[in-house]
């Protein structure tokens, strides 16, 4: 039989035959059909962890992210129960060095739960750190081979601050926590130092945080002269929001920057590879002015040390200068009359002896004129005998050749004008000449032959 209902008596007639269930109803079979499938109960499953929370329990959020924008593509709750999160946390720390903590990728066995308040929740029983620790460190070591193969690593941990790093610039984010702190530390310093900064604004998180450093840090290469050093900060947050510092463009630039470089990145826990190019690492942002002003005031202890160590020696001479000053106040009176009679006996000495001296050297010299007196009339007879002796010879040896001599044997000597003629040639008829002969002169005219 064919029976014809509108459409509203359609419906109502579905309702009235359809099953109906209380949402406690619905959430009960959700729940054992879950609990039923094997393939839903101790099943590894890779993710990164968020929203990390410690209590008497552990709670966090397991999220997947596209790879490409970064954007969340799946997100759950999961838990870390009391009766397993010892162990867990005790393995965990052993292989990484640090406690399961937000923004770390992680390969954890899970089983799905499902509670009718809460919903559906993993619960972890196990974790794996090689994978945690496999793929942040594969990538920090990449990048830190591939410096060191460049042969740029170790440049700025290489460089040497100013004994007094006062101009600082700053890379961080405007406004944030962390920047405020490290200006407050370092402006309200207890030794009253001056700095001088400049915030040259950067992203500190998300994909563009790298290349937002780098442009700062281009500019502030482009000031190189006005400063000493450069820290860049970032507060504490999500370990998640870390990731952004391990890209090899951003420690390349750091490695290879003219000025030294502090890093100064979340809490003590959290280590990049910008940790191991930069120039220093500090713990967080207040640690970074602490170490800054910690330089200054050893440069000040060691200045007031230095001036300690002159005041102390200034006053030794000071003090020793009186003493000098008083002995010689107190000596100057007599100082004159003992000059006088030190130099008096040293006269007398200096006569002494000169007396000595000269008797010692004058004795055998008047023993020798005393030898020589008695010697002098015999030697003086002698010398006058032989004198006498010579002259005699001498005087017979002139009578022999003497003129006169030879005038008495016979010859003459002729003079024209007191000339002696020794040439017939010299003689000229008329001229009057004269004649010396042995026993006188005799006058005559010359004649013609």
């Amino acid at each position: 039989m064919w029976v014809t209902v509108d459409n509203m008596n359609f419906c109502n007639f579905a309702l009235m035959n359809s099953e109906t269930l209380t949402l406690e109803e619905l959430t009960s079979r959700l729940g054992a059909v879950l609990a039923s499938e094997p393939s839903l109960r101790n099943v590894w499953v890779t993710a990164e962890t968020s929203d990390v929370r410690r209590a008497m329990h552990c709670y966090l959020e397991l999220v997947q992210k596209n790879p490409s924008t970064g954007e969340p593509v799946a997100r759950m709750r999961a838990t870390v129960w009391r009766s397993a999160l010892a162990r867990i946390d005790a393995d965990f720390a052993a292989a990484t060095g640090s406690r399961l903590a937000s923004g770390m990728k992680v390969r954890v066995l899970v089983s799905v739960n499902y509670h009718p308040s809460y919903g559906i929740s993993l619960n972890i029983t196990d974790i794996d750190p090689a994978y945690t620790m496999g793929d942040l460190m594969r990538l920090r070591l990449e990048i830190l081979s591939r410096l060191q193969k460049e042969g740029v690593l170790e440049l700025n941990r290489e460089l040497q601050w100013p004994d007094v790093p006062s101009r600082i610039a700053v890379i961080s984010a405007p406004g944030a926590a962390g920047y405020g702190d490290f200006i407050h530390q370092l402006y309200t310093n207890r030794r009253h130092l001056r700095f001088a900064t400049r915030l040259y604004p950067a992203l500190m998180q998300g994909r563009e945080a790298p290349y937002t450093i780098i442009e700062a840090l281009e500019q502030i290469a482009a000031d190189e002269e006005m400063w000493d050093g450069v820290v860049i900060i970032r507060g504490g947050g999500a370990t998640s929001d870390l990731a952004a510092f391990e890209n090899y463009d951003l420690a390349a630039n750091i490695a290879q920057f003219p000025l030294p470089v502090i890093i100064g990145i979340g809490h003590e826990r959290d280590v990049t590879v910008l940790d191991y190019v930069a120039n220093m690492r500090v713990k967080t942002p207040t640690a970074a002015a602490e170490w800054l002003i910690g330089r200054g005031a050893e440069a000040l202890d060691r200045l007031d040390q230095l001036a300690s160590e002159i005041h102390h020696t200034a006053s030794a001479m000071l003090s020793g200068a009186r003493e000098q000053l008083s002995y010689i106040s107190a000596t100057l009176p007599h100082l004159p009359a003992t000059a006088l009679k030190n130099s008096s006996r040293r006269l007398d000495r200096y006569a002494m002896a000169l007396s000595e001296t000269v008797r010692g050297r004058l004795r055998p010299r008047i023993s020798q004129l005393d030898m020589i007196s008695e010697r002098i009339p015999a030697l003086a007879r002698a010398a006058v005998d032989r004198q006498k002796s010579r002259l005699e010879s001498a005087g017979r040896l002139i009578d022999v050749l003497s003129p006169l001599a030879t005038l008495r044997r016979g010859y003459s000597i002729t003079r024209v004008n007191g000339r002696a003629v020794t040439s017939v040639a010299d003689i000229a008829p008329g001229v009057r000449i004269e004649t010396t002969l042995a026993d006188g002169t005799v006058g005559s005219v010359a004649d013609t032959l």
